[in-house]
C-alpha cells in the first residue's frame, strides 16, 4: 500500500471510528441521572439511610444478655449480640461470641461471614480472610455477592499495605512539594493501584467489564450500609469504582464519585491523606458539565451541594437518634418502634427535578460533543499517519522482499 494511501485510511479511521472519540466525550449527565443509574449511593454518602444509633446496640446488648439467660444456644440472639459488640465497638467481643456460635453450630454461612467482618473491623485482615473463604464456600450468591468483594477488597488493602502501616489513599497518589502531581496518566484513577484496576484478571490487559464494575459498586455499598458507611476505605472503593475511566461515559457516575472522594477527605486527618482525597475529587470531575452549559464543573461547585446534602443527612439522623433515646428511656420497645415508624428507606432531596437545558443549551451541547469527538479523532489520524511515517522511513515503501511462490519460483511483494 503507499504510504500516502496508508496514511489516509489512518485519518478516515479516526474519524469514523465511535470509539475513538468516547475516550473524549464530555460528561452532561446531571446528579439526578446518576442517582437513578445507582440508586441508595448519595443516601449512603451522606448518612441518610436506615441504621441505629449506638445507644439503640447498647440497648440490644443488654436485651440479648438477658434473654440468652433463659436461652444460651439460640443463634440468632448470639448472631444480634455479637453484631450489637461490633457496632459498638466491642471487636474482641464480637469474636468471641461467634466463635461461641461456630462452637454451637459448626458450618453455618451466617457465622462464617461475621466472623470474617468483625476480624477486618479489628484490623485482623489476614485473621478474616478464610472466614469469608468459607462464608462464599457455603453461600457464594448470598447478599448479592457483598463478600466476593469484601474478600476482594481486603487483598487489595492488604496488597497496597505492603506489610507497613496503612497510608490513605490507598491509590498510589504522590505529593510533590506539597501538591498532589498533575501528571495524570501515572496518578488518575485508572492506574494500575486503584481498587477498579485491582478486578482486573491477573496478567489480563483487557479492560475491567462493565457488569463487574456494576457489581462491586453493589458490593462496596452493601459494606457501607452494613459496616461503617463514613469508612475512608470504603468510600474511596466507592469513588473509583463510579468514575473508573474504562467505564463508559453513558455508565459512569463522576458528581457521586466526588461526593465520595469529598466525603473521605472529610474522615481523616488534616494533612496529605486530605489534600490527595481533594485532588481525586476534583480529578473525577474532568470534563463534567453542569447542564447548564459547556463549561467544566468546579469542585467548589459540587461541594457546595454537597455539604448541604450532609446538613440534611445528619438533621435526619439527628431526628432518628433521638426518637431511639425516646423509646428506651420511656420502656418501649426500639425494634418494635423502629419498625412501625421506618416502613422504607429516606431519600436525599432532589435539586434537578426538571431537564435545566433551554434549547440553545442544548444546541452548544451537542456542538461542543461533536468538535470533542472531531478534535480526538482527528489526534488519533493523526497518530496512525506518524505511525505509518515512521515504518515508511526504517523498512522502505512497496519494497520486494524474495519469498519464493511454491508453484513458478517468482519473487512476490509483500
Amino acid at each position: 500500500m503507499r504510504p500516502y494511501r496508508a496514511a489516509a485510511l489512518a485519518l478516515v479511521a479516526g474519524l469514523l471510528l465511535p470509539s475513538v472519540g468516547f475516550a473524549c466525550l464530555w460528561d452532561y449527565d446531571t446528579i439526578k441521572m446518576e442517582r437513578t443509574r445507582f440508586p441508595g449511593t448519595l443516601e449512603l454518602i451522606t448518612g441518610k439511610f436506615l441504621r441505629h444509633s449506638p445507644e439503640f446496640y447498647q440497648w440490644r446488648i443488654a436485651n440479648r444478655l438477658s434473654r440468652l439467660e433463659a436461652d444460651p444456644t439460640n443463634a440468632a440472639l448470639l448472631d444480634d449480640l455479637a453484631a450489637a459488640y461490633d457496632k459498638t465497638g466491642q471487636h474482641d467481643k464480637a469474636i468471641e461470641t461467634a466463635q461461641k456460635t461456630e462452637r454451637l453450630y459448626p458450618g453455618r454461612y451466617e457465622t462464617a461471614a461475621n466472623l470474617g467482618t468483625f476480624y477486618f473491623h479489628a484490623g485482623k485482615l489476614e485473621e478474616g480472610l478464610p472466614h469469608i473463604g468459607r462464608a462464599l464456600a457455603i453461600n457464594p450468591d448470598a447478599h448479592f455477592g457483598r463478600e466476593k468483594y469484601q474478600k476482594l477488597l481486603v487483598e487489595y488493602v492488604i496488597q497496597q499495605r505492603k506489610g507497613g502501616p496503612l497510608k490513605l489513599p490507598l491509590a498510589d497518589i504522590k505529593l510533590y512539594d506539597g501538591v498532589p502531581t498533575d501528571t495524570i496518566g501515572a496518578h488518575d484513577h485508572t492506574t494500575s493501584n486503584t481498587f477498579a484496576a485491582f478486578l482486573r484478571p491477573k496478567d489480563s490487559v483487557e479492560p475491567v467489564a462493565r457488569a463487574e464494575i456494576e457489581a462491586a459498586v453493589k458490593g462496596i455499598t452493601g459494606m457501607m450500609k452494613f459496616g461503617k458507611h463514613d469508612a475512608p476505605v470504603l468510600l474511596e472503593a466507592l469513588g473509583v469504582l463510579l468514575v473508573h475511566r474504562e467505564y463508559d461515559n453513558e455508565h459512569d457516575a463522576k458528581q457521586l464519585a466526588t461526593r465520595a472522594f469529598l466525603k473521605a477527605s472529610y474522615e481523616v486527618p488534616e494533612g496529605p491523606a486530605r489534600v490527595l482525597y481533594r485532588r481525586m475529587a476534583a480529578r473525577a470531575l474532568s470534563m463534567q458539565t453542569s447542564g447548564q452549559n459547556s463549561n467544566e464543573m468546579s469542585l467548589e461547585q459540587v461541594e457546595a451541594d454537597f455539604r448541604k446534602e450532609l446538613d440534611e443527612g445528619r438533621a435526619w439522623y439527628a431526628d432518628l437518634r433521638e426518637r431511639e433515646l425516646s423509646w428506651i428511656r420511656d420502656g418501649k420497645d426500639p425494634e418494635a418502634e423502629f419498625d412501625r415508624l421506618y416502613e422504607a428507606e429516606p431519600e436525599v432531596s432532589g435539586m434537578d427535578v426538571s431537564d435545566p437545558l433551554t434549547p440553545p443549551d442544548r444546541l452548544r451541547l451537542f456542538l461542543t460533543a461533536a468538535a470533542a469527538v472531531a478534535a480526538c479523532s482527528l489526534v488519533a489520524g493523526l497518530i496512525g499517519i506518524g505511525f505509518i511515517i515512521r515504518h515508511v522511513r526504517r523498512n522502505g515503501s512497496a519494497r520486494t522482499r524474495p519469498v519464493r511462490d511454491g508453484a513458478t519460483g517468482r519473487a512476490e511483494p509483500v
